[in-house]
């Protein structure tokens, strides 16, 4: 009788396909086969799928972007019990489980999503960290299907601890980590090759080419609109400044500058949540980028950008809406203003920092809401006047000191107040001062990101020789260098070496 290992290996050999090659990244725990593999990702920028990717857990699977769903070898389930429209990713985001998918099947849906991703390309660098890593035995068919699918066109590069003398027998090159001397590897023979020139050696690969289309669009709407953060923090809201007026109402014209602190502050605290999550959602998406769930990061992180500024917006509405209830004289279209404006001035660094930088949740939360902190300081507006002379000097630089300026019975408490034809331009200025402190410290970044490109292209260079030369054939063969030599001036385009067989 043969046993299900021997069986798993015969089906393996057997439905095998070496027209692209297979490369197996091995060694022991701690070795660092994962940051290996990383690094191959960081030099190649190729499709990756992660030992523990993460997806958004709202997502419901049905809505992917044209992706056919009925290839996973569980669907049928679904299906049978009236859930194919409604099944989520699942999983925990911001602290929060959603009821969906399992570990494991969030992995096969990684995989039949690549595969359906790819059919119409080739060449690609494929990378997988731990593919059987959390599926049980009966699903492991399907990954050995969908591997040996993906290696007739691409070039597929995977770790693994699990199968490992059947996955090296089935691969074409095998690479050996170890943990007693990470700067060298063992690839296939060839002993004591530097790590990074392995790692440039294997950084072979088309870019994946995604069209865009109405339905990304649509994607974002059914995922990000209809998301149960942006229900809790509609809820909460109409919680909120229904709580407010019904506390405020019929509040002395004398307590204006109090009314208005209430409101900003239960605005504030009304979007935080959403802002504060912000953090796990670019994760999140550019996980799922990497494994071609959509179109484009850029695309993902304006559209939920817009969503952001949108519901500060609505929030200022609220907010003018419940100070309107409660206390007269402050129903000027002037006071909406400075209350939108106030509120981005809050609000706008926490965006830029959440969804467009590498920052932790931690580091977000600190550096987010340092405007509100320093709001509350250097603006003077809780003590009108009072501060060290010079230091004060800092209140032009927050819009609240300008809202103030207009606020009936602060106004004339306030020092320094510019004219009142000015005063509304001063206030939008100073709202956007946290944005341009972001975009500065961004091209701050750019520039040094560009001089860390040139650098690792210089070091890419030192190692194109013959050496590399060898290497590459002992990864891909003399025929594979041949097919991939179109690919010469894009890969020196970005530093990527390419030697003539």
């Amino acid at each position: 009788a043969i046993s299900s290992s021997q069986n798993f290996r015969l089906t393996i050999i057997e439905q095998a396909h070496n027209t692209m090659t297979l490369t197996t990244v091995v060694g022991s725990s701690g070795s660092g086969k994962t940051t290996f593999l990383n690094d191959v990702h960081k030099s190649n920028k190729c499709t990756y799928i992660r030992q523990y990717h993460t997806m958004r857990p709202y997502i419901p699977v049905s809505k992917i972007p044209n992706f056919d769903p009925t290839g996973l070898p569980y669907w049928e389930i679904y299906e049978n019990e009236g859930k194919g429209d409604s099944i989520q990713v699942g999983g925990t985001m911001a602290g929060e489980f959603t009821a969906g998918l399992s570990g494991g099947q969030r992995k096969l849906l990684l995989f039949e999503l690549i595969c359906q991703r790819t059919a119409d390309q080739s060449e690609l660098l494929i990378a997988l960290d731990e593919p059987f890593a959390g599926v049980t035995d009966d699903f492991v068919p399907f990954i050995v299907e969908r591997l040996n699918d993906l290696r007739k066109k691409h070039n597929v590069i995977l770790v693994t601890n699990d199968h490992v003398e059947t996955l090296t027998e089935m691969a074409d090159n095998t690479i050996t980590v170890s943990a007693i001397n990470r700067t060298v590897v063992k690839v296939n023979d060839m002993e004591g090759v530097d790590r990074q020139r392995a790692i440039f050696a294997l950084s072979l690969g088309d870019d994946y080419q995604y069209n865009s289309s109405s339905e990304d669009l649509k994607f974002f709407a059914q995922t990000e609109i209809m998301s149960p953060q942006l229900l809790g923090v509609t809820m909460f809201s109409v919680f909120s400044h229904a709580l407010f007026v019904a506390t405020f109402w019929d509040s002395s014209r004398d307590s204006a500058g109090l009314v208005l602190v209430a409101g900003s502050i239960i605005a504030f605290f009304c979007i935080n949540p959403y802002l504060l999550a912000l953090t796990e959602w670019r994760n999140a998406m550019e996980e799922e980028a990497e494994a071609l769930m959509h179109s484009s990061k850029a695309l993902n992180r304006a559209l939920k950008t817009c969503l952001t500024i949108m519901l500060v917006f609505l929030l200022s509405w609220a907010e003018y809406g419940v100070v309107q209830a409660t206390i007269d004289g402050l129903d000027s279209i002037e006071q909406w203003v400075a209350m939108f404006f106030d509120s981005a001035s809050m609000t706008f660094p926490l965006i830029c920092l959440g969804i467009y930088t590498k920052l932790g949740f931690q580091q977000v939360e600190i550096l987010g809401t340092m405007p509100f902190l320093l709001m509350i300081f250097l603006s003077t507006t809780f003590s009108p006047g009072s501060g060290v002379e010079g230091l004060k000097e800092l209140r032009y630089l927050f819009s609240r000191f300008y809202w103030w300026c207009i606020v009936p019975g602060v106004q004339d408490d306030m020092e320094g107040c510019p004219d009142d034809d000015l005063n509304t331009l001063y206030m939008i200025l100073a709202s956007l001062v946290g944005v341009f402190v972001f975009l500065v410290w961004q091209f701050i970044g750019a520039i040094r990101s560009k001089k860390a490109d040139v650098a690792q292209a210089k070091l890419r260079e030192s190692m194109f020789d013959e050496e590399f030369h060898q290497l590459q054939v002992s990864l891909y063969g003399e025929k594979a260098l041949k097919r991939l030599n179109h690919m010469t001036s894009s890969m020196h385009s970005t530093g990527t070496p390419v030697m003539e067989a």
